[in-house]
């Protein structure tokens, strides 16, 4: 006897009887009704903006039952991550109601996708009139439509998540099928439409070309802001609490890898950080300060032993709280914890019996919890579909059932590896009310903060080098803005990173991005997920092109990796966001510690300065910035050795042997203090040498000419195992071809 599994990944839909009861907000309405215009023409190209928290998969499911599925017209949505693929399918079951689709007895379904619970291309039949698909699955597959298109003359195409539709992969779905189809019906759900700074710029406006007059390839659009006006969404207020707990010190590359892939800590490192009696008692301290203010919160925690935990010191602290997480077995009490617990205990918290809810994972999606008004972040995530769904929880407004304000606290590790973990504060840029300067301030504060802790940390330990750093003025540490970008790993993984950048590194970032376009170009690579051995010879390559010479604060190698990546995807430049907006004077420790020298402040006077500094209200600029009061402490009593001991900061003279440069290899002279600046001179020198009138590069070997230095090397006529130096006379430009050709033999 054959045996049959329940196969959810493909389904035959009956619309539900009656009308739908979940009532439309005005924004929705209003987007479907310009949608309804668009859907007049033949063909199309465009966008749907709608914030976080503001029902784009319900907005566009909704809309394309009544204008695709009750006219026999074909959908297919692509996604690029398997949970959107889920929510877009439940959303089309769910509204499937009889007064949306009148005219059709039944639709179906598939989603396509690698993940084992989803259907593959090859499953996909004629006759399904919605394939919910990732990008991946349908751009390795494209012959996969051809039965399903036959005699299609026109079809729907949804992006969710559009601002990722210029990647490779989506770009060669929508070419293959405009060439399929005769009318295309494009349309992108996005919260996030343009990534540069103009309106209509990159690639995204070229790819959606067709909108409302107001808005060039854009259907409808709302922002955070207006939503938030408007009461459908709570006020976001971002709080930062910076544990003094170091974790990652010691993680090896499959850790790091796993973490990075999966979104999963070791089992180790969890449960050192949920052990953590310091980092917990924090946690609970921390609520019971502002329990008036925070109200009724949600804490996610990073395993079952911490959320217990946590729910005991709440209730110790009088605080009345639970834990739901999924079924376990108490080892001591022999007792079970199962769903139905947990259904007790979210009714408790629903009824306002409960303060605070801990739970491990369960509570993302699919439970209404309007009353809550401030969520806990104790637990780190990588993924920025998480984070949504995570600060999603408390976002409801006060129109929609829930609360005026939305408290989003982080606590924050100190982390010594590169892990890009994702801040809150960058997936809902604008959601403070911007027009308050002293607002846009604390928030530049507080996305520099995160990035700084590593440097701040790294100063206050003995046992790192830090002279370097700690001789550049103070004020130029502080970073005058950053690239921001979002891409997406080949394993599915969405992946946020913030680049900082200081005066020191502004004109090598801004001599990068302009050669992007070139440098791709010159390796010929057009692959989305590049290898790591071929980012990282671009990476050295970018490195010998632009950022040569003494440059503190330095650029980060790995930086420069993230940024190869996202223009692998998306092949433009990402958004540069600015810090224009901090008054640096307000963070002049410099000028700190000259007013305790000129004042004759004693160590008792001193102390009690600084503390009353550092005390001054919860936006103070001081506290947001340095995070804990012994980073600030550390910084100004530097700047007061500065002024009191200058031969501190100046370079001594040590009697150490010496080695000259011109016996480096130029990539080997930077690691010495003066060597960066000695192979920056000499670069500069050979390619001094090999440009032409017009402004080109000649390669010494072939003769070709370059416009851009990214496609050139710098080589030594002599080699130097065979005597040559490093020295203007023995250096010659060739470009990569020439180079590798010469080093081969």
């Amino acid at each position: 006897m054959k045996g049959y599994a329940e196969n959810k990944a493909y389904g035959t839909v009956e619309p539900i009887k009656g009308t739908n009861p979940r009532q439309l907000y005005e924004h929705q309405k209003q987007a479907m009704e310009n949608l309804s215009i668009m859907d007049t023409e033949e063909k199309y190209s465009t966008l749907v903006v709608l914030p976080t928290g503001g029902g784009k998969t319900y907005t566009a499911s909704t809309w394309l039952l009544k204008h695709a599925i009750d006219r026999n017209k074909k959908i297919l949505w692509l996604a690029h991550r398997h949970t959107l693929l889920e929510q877009a399918a439940e959303s089309f079951q769910k509204y499937a109601y009889a007064t949306t689709i009148p005219h059709t007895s039944s639709f179906t379904y598939r989603i396509v996708s690698g993940a084992v619970a989803h259907d593959r291309a090859v499953d996909i039949k004629a006759k399904d009139n919605i394939l919910i698909a990732s990008k991946d699955s349908i751009g390795r597959n494209l012959p996969a439509l051809n039965s399903w298109l036959k005699g299609e003359e026109e079809l729907y195409l949804v992006i969710d998540e559009a601002h990722h539709s210029t990647a490779k992969t989506y770009r060669r779905v929508i070419e293959y099928l405009q060439k399929k189809v005769k009318h295309l019906k494009l349309i992108g759900l996005t919260a996030t439409p343009f990534r540069t700074g103009e309106e209509g710029a990159g690639q995204l406006g070229n790819l959606y070309l067709n909108g409302m007059p107001e808005h060039r390839g854009i259907a409808y659009k709302i922002d955070l802001k207006e939503l938030i006006k408007r009461r459908i969404l709570a006020k976001p207020i971002f709080t930062t609490c910076l544990t003094d707990e170091s974790y990652g010190q010691n993680l090896g590359l499959d850790d790091l890898e796993k973490i990075q892939h999966f979104d999963t800590l070791p089992e180790e490192l969890a449960k050192t950080i949920a052990e953590s009696a310091a980092r917990n008692k924090l946690i609970v301290n921390t609520y019971q300060k502002n329990q008036d203010e925070y109200g009724q919160t949600l804490v996610f925690a990073v395993n079952v032993v911490q959320a217990i935990t946590l729910s005991k010191l709440f209730n110790k602290a009088g605080i009345p709280a639970d834990f739901v997480v999924s079924a376990i077995r108490d080892e001591l009490t022999g007792a079970n914890i199962n769903q139905e617990d947990n259904e007790r205990k979210i009714r408790a918290y629903q009824e306002g019996k409960l303060k605070v809810l801990v739970n491990v994972m369960i509570l993302t999606e699919g439970v209404d919890l309007p009353q809550t008004k401030t969520v806990f972040l104790t637990r780190p995530t990588v993924s920025t579909i998480l984070m949504t769904q995570m600060i999603g929880r408390a976002l409801r407004g006060e129109a929609a059932g829930g609360t005026a304000t939305a408290h989003i606290v982080s606590f924050v590790d100190n982390w010594n590896e590169h892990i890009a973990w994702v801040n809150p504060e960058s997936l809902l840029a604008g959601g403070e009310d911007t027009d308050k300067q002293a607002e846009r301030e604390a928030r530049a504060i507080r996305m520099i903060s995160i990035k700084k802790i590593q440097e701040f940390a790294a100063i206050m330990d003995d046992s790192v080098d830090t002279t370097a750093i700690e001789r550049v003025p103070f004020d130029k540490r502080i970073p005058i803005g950053m690239y921001m970008m979002s891409y997406q790993e080949q394993e599915g993984m969405d992946l946020s990173w913030q680049v900082m950048v200081y005066d020191s590194t502004n004109k090598a970032y801004q001599r990068l991005m302009k050669a992007l376009p070139d440098l791709f170009d010159s390796y010929g690579n057009d692959d989305e997920y590049p290898p790591v051995e071929l980012i990282d010879e671009m990476e050295e390559q970018c490195r010998a092109s632009f950022f040569t010479g003494d440059m503190i604060p330095s650029y980060d190698p790995e930086d420069i990796r993230h940024i190869l990546m996202y223009y692998a995807q998306h092949s433009e430049i990402p958004s540069f966001y600015t810090f224009d907006e901090i008054e640096h004077s307000k963070l002049d420790v410099a000028q700190i510690a000259r007013h305790i020298i000129e004042s004759g402040m004693n160590y008792l006077e001193q102390t009690k300065y600084l503390n009353e500094l550092w005390e001054q209200g919860d936006e103070n600029l001081l506290r947001l910035f340095f995070g804990m009061k012994s980073y600030f402490r550390r910084q100004v009593d530097i700047e007061l050795q500065r002024i009191v001991e200058p031969e501190t900061f100046e370079t001594k003279n040590v009697s150490y042997g010496k080695r000259r440069f011109e016996d480096m290899p130029l990539g080997e002279m930077r690691k010495y203090p003066g060597g960066a600046e000695y192979e920056k001179t000499l670069r500069e020198q050979a390619f001094a040498k090999a440009k032409m009138k017009g402004g080109k590069y000649t390669c010494a070997c072939c003769g070709k000419q370059f416009r851009n230095r990214i496609y050139l090397q710098i080589d030594h006529i002599v080699p130097m195992n065979q005597g040559g130096k490093s020295v203007p006379g023995n250096l010659q430009v060739l470009c990569r071809t020439c180079n590798g050709v010469k080093g081969d033999h």
